[in-house]
């Protein structure tokens, strides 16, 4: 294998960290619409690094250490400035030009928590070896979703979550907690060793399934809502094994 190819899924997931630089720099400008797309486009990519490095059997400890370092600055630090940007002042077109000594510290303070807590979810995920078909605690690119989706409900749907304080901080304290927390979920790795007619592979259809049907029909609204559904039936499942 020469070193282009071996090097594919590298590249990326150099492109996962693009977009979450770009992320931030639009989220400095106030661009919070812009900043969520570059959020969604580095899950993309997130995605198929992984798939990449299992099509082409590429398995380097670099790839690893690289994506985790990726992950910290899309979904981590990129959605904590989005939010900080939101609790601040989202109309200003200038992060921190309306940004005073009172309003500033407390919303600084919440929106630090989630750069902070994926970096303790990244450096679990790297030297847990039970997180290898399913994980423990909520993935850092599911809490990055949840957070890009709020300026784009805000924009396109007319919702406005974002005026209400109360549900700002309660999803950018709880959000974090979920990094950590001793949870286990399912991820949407099929394993051939598994039955379709098994009970984990029905609880990922069906998650799927209702995510399409609620994207299609609320369109960025339903992802807050497909997060929770993934919570309930990855609880549901632990409970029935």
């Amino acid at each position: 294998m020469n070193a282009i190819t071996r090097n594919i899924p590298n590249i990326i997931t150099l492109a996962n960290l693009f977009c979450g630089l770009c992320a931030i720099i639009f989220a400095f400008q106030g661009n919070l619409q812009l900043a969520s797309f570059c959020i969604f486009a580095g899950a993309f990519f997130d995605f198929f690094d992984g798939l990449a490095a299992r099509l082409l059997k590429v398995t380097v400890d670099l790839g690893k250490q690289l994506d985790s370092m990726a992950d910290m600055v899309t979904f981590g630090v990129a959605p904590g400035f989005i939010l900080f940007h939101i609790m601040c002042d989202s109309s200003q077109e200038i992060l921190f030009r309306s940004a005073t000594v009172e309003g500033f510290f407390f919303p600084a303070i919440l929106a630090l928590l989630i750069p902070i807590f994926s970096a303790v979810r990244l450096a679990n995920f790297n030297i847990d070896t039970k997180q290898a078909t399913s994980f423990i605690g909520l993935p850092t690119p599911v809490l990055a979703i949840f957070v890009a989706s709020l300026p784009l409900i805000d924009k396109y749907q007319q919702l406005s979550m974002l005026s209400d304080l109360r549900f700002l901080i309660v999803i950018t304290v709880i959000l974090p907690l979920l990094l950590v927390a001793k949870i286990p979920l399912f991820s949407l790795k099929f394993s051939k060793e598994e039955g379709m007619a098994s009970n984990l592979n029905i609880f990922r259809i069906t998650l799927i399934l209702a995510s399409v049907i609620l994207l299609f029909v609320f369109q960025f609204a339903a992802i807050p809502f497909i997060v929770i559904l993934y919570l309930i039936l990855s609880i549901v499942n632990n409970f029935i094994k």
